[in-house]
């Protein structure tokens, strides 16, 4: 299994990616996330991999990729579309210097559900609030 890690470009914060994801996926669904370039380890992905989101400068959620499939952007190009399973799951706050498109995330390497790290989901901590923490390494 591996993961990817990926830029929210003009994202604001994990409530405003799942406003976003939830507007797309009412318009055309399945849910997804369209790239140039398709996974080469498409297989190990879509073995239970998620796709984990940083927002700005810090990975905050993570998505399971169910599914990786031939698709097109609306000028009808092809491209790649990772079909997304529709929940975040917030991750312990981690800082990421800024890339370009996606990287793959090895399993050791991945941020720890936040659920799983303090017993709570996180949703209760205003998203100000966590980074100020996180920054503080106390999440």
């Amino acid at each position: 299994m591996v993961h990817l890690i990926k830029l929210a470009v003009g994202v604001r914060d994990v409530a405003h990616l799942a406003a976003l994801q939830a507007a797309r996926r009412e318009a055309d669904p399945p849910l997804r996330h369209r790239t140039r370039n398709s996974p080469k380890r498409a297989q190990e992905l879509c073995a239970g991999g998620s796709i984990y989101w940083v927002i700005g400068g810090v990975v905050l959620a993570r998505q399971r990729v169910l599914d990786i499939i031939e698709d097109h952007w609306d000028d009808g190009a092809r491209c790649a579309g990772l079909v997304l399973d529709p929940a975040l799951v917030r991750v312990q706050a981690r800082a990421v210097k800024a890339f370009q498109g996606w990287r793959y995330l090895e399993p050791a390497d991945a941020p720890a559900d936040l659920a799983a790290a303090t017993g709570t989901s996180g949703a209760e901590i205003p998203e100000e609030m966590r980074r100020a923490l996180a920054a503080l390494a106390l999440i």
